[in-house]
């Protein structure tokens, strides 16, 4: 692993971060929507050895590609999405309408000032739900509502041809792959020439369903559990997970690959470098009664995270906003994971804002002054 100075690369951080306003980003990917059920269970159902809960509010949150467009949107970045939702079909003409998860999450966007003319309805699709059920501050149980077919011939040739009619205006492209569908071998593959034709910088949040399917992109970001699956083996010891991260760098044809581990924070493996950088974590110990709340006051180093609930989402937002911005790998990797580390400490789905990060890296500098 190499050694950086982090004084200096906080100081660095502190001048891009107001860049990000200026960036202007397209994220193409899988959207759902993240719902949370929050009530009390004080009492055993007679039915079933289960809890029951007392219902007590509701709260959506944008998941998915839609998390990494919210997060960037946070961040001050210009954003656009595109995407496809759930649709019916309106009366007995052709024309269609979102289904009833499409309509919240266009509210959401609504709520993260996210324009969403690029997302449009498809009524061969439903809109992916993730419910979970929170009781007593923890998640008893989550629910998905989804199909993974993949996008009709017809419905993925507009959603790319409105992409690459937008092309020239974009600074950095991020991929977010859920596996829901969007995103297939084929589409991916034509994303990716195009964004090399206008020579735009593709970032990716890959799923294990694809080894082949980015090549080319500017960067690769993958937790732990996926990079395992990808190599076939355990990341067991610090050798393991490079020689993974080196592994992916080839399997990917990518300038840089990200590994998310998490209490032990990222490492980052750049094709250009003999050495691999190992990020420490910044986290929180908290608990589900913060769902969607800010974040809270005292910083430690490397302890227990609970909830990484879209950290990774997060991680690519930063990662490549940073980047784009004029930041090199390093920096961007030391941003993502000070962002990663904000967002954990907001049980659910969270974003993270410029003065948070800001704040935060003056904590991290604090304590390894």
């Amino acid at each position: 692993m190499k050694k950086t100075d982090w004084t200096r690369t906080i100081s660095r951080l502190k001048t891009i971060i107001p860049k990000f306003r200026k960036i202007r980003v397209a994220v193409v990917g899988d959207l759902m929507l993240d719902r949370y059920l929050c009530g009390s269970a004080r009492r055993l159902s007679p039915e079933a050895p289960v809890s029951v809960v007392d219902f007590e509010s509701q709260s959506d949150f944008l998941g998915g590609a839609g998390n990494v467009a919210a997060n960037l949107a946070a961040l001050g970045v210009q954003v656009k999405l595109y995407s496809v939702v759930g649709g019916v079909p309106t009366g007995t003409s052709k024309r269609v309408s979102d289904d009833q998860a499409g309509v919240a999450l266009r509210a959401c966007f609504r709520r993260s000032r996210i324009t969403d003319r690029q997302v449009f309805p498809d009524p061969h699709r439903i809109t992916t739900v993730k419910t979970r059920v929170i009781a007593r501050h923890q998640q008893i149980v989550r629910i998905d509502h989804e199909r993974r077919d993949p996008l009709l011939p017809g419905t993925e040739e507009t959603l790319f041809r409105m992409l690459v009619g937008s092309m020239r205006e974009f600074d950095a492209l991020l991929l977010s792959d859920y596996d829901k569908g969007l995103i297939s071998d084929s589409f991916a593959d034509r994303v990716l020439h195009a964004c090399h034709r206008y020579e735009i910088p593709v970032f990716v949040k890959p799923k294990t369903s694809r080894l082949l399917a980015y090549p080319g992109s500017r960067a690769v970001v993958c937790n732990a559990n996926e990079a395992s699956t990808y190599v076939n083996r355990e990341l067991s010891d610090e050798k393991a997970v490079e020689e993974a991260g080196r592994a992916l760098l080839a399997r990917f044809g990518c300038a840089a690959v990200v590994i998310t581990r998490r209490e032990k924070g990222m490492s980052l493996f750049e094709e250009s470098a003999p050495r691999y950088l190992n990020i420490p974590a910044t986290s929180f110990e908290v608990t589900y009664d913060r769902v969607g709340q800010t974040a809270v006051d005292n910083a430690t180093s490397g302890r227990q995270v609970y909830d990484v609930t879209g950290a990774g989402d997060t991680v690519l937002s930063v990662l490549s906003a940073t980047v784009a911005a004029g930041g090199n790998f390093v920096e961007a990797a030391f941003l993502a994971n000070v962002g990663a580390g904000v967002v954990v400490r907001k049980l659910g789905t969270a974003t993270v804002s410029p003065a948070e990060l800001a704040a935060a890296l003056d904590e991290v500098h604090l304590n390894r002054a």
